[in-house]
């Protein structure tokens, strides 16, 4: 059994396809969809959704925030910003991890952890080292 999984970003569709599961992290930790899975809505904080599409390799994706609703066999992520793991530059991600580092220990304020849990988040996607 399968279920129809959305993950939307403002800018565009980045995944749209029937899968058997979806893991995802939400403000409450981190949780996994399956069929059958009852009615939900939660926030999503910074990190990294999987989607386990039939029959082919995970796709993931780091997300930074949005909302995940599950309904009728239909998971639909919107998110404020999204990129799949294919489609991160490693190298501009790694070149932000570093500057973050550098930024939060010069200045501990909220924005720069926040920009520094991102770009560890989208290094780490990627396959990078963080």
């Amino acid at each position: 059994m399968t279920m129809q999984v959305d993950l939307v970003s403002p800018e565009r569709i980045l995944y749209s396809g029937e899968a058997e599961m979806v893991l995802a992290r939400t403000s409450e930790g981190e949780i996994a969809f399956l069929t059958g899975h009852a009615p939900f809505i939660g926030a999503l904080g910074i990190g990294r959704v999987i989607i386990r599409p039939v029959g082919g390799a995970d796709e993931i994706a780091a997300v930074h925030g949005g909302f995940v609703e599950v309904s009728n066999d239909r998971v639909t992520i919107l998110s404020d910003v999204a990129e799949l793991a294919s489609q991160i530059d490693v190298q501009r991600a790694q070149r932000a991890l570093d500057e973050g580092e550098r930024r939060t220990m010069e200045a501990d304020d909220a924005e720069a952890l926040a920009r520094l849990a991102r770009a560890r988040l989208r290094v780490q996607v990627a396959g990078g080292t963080a």
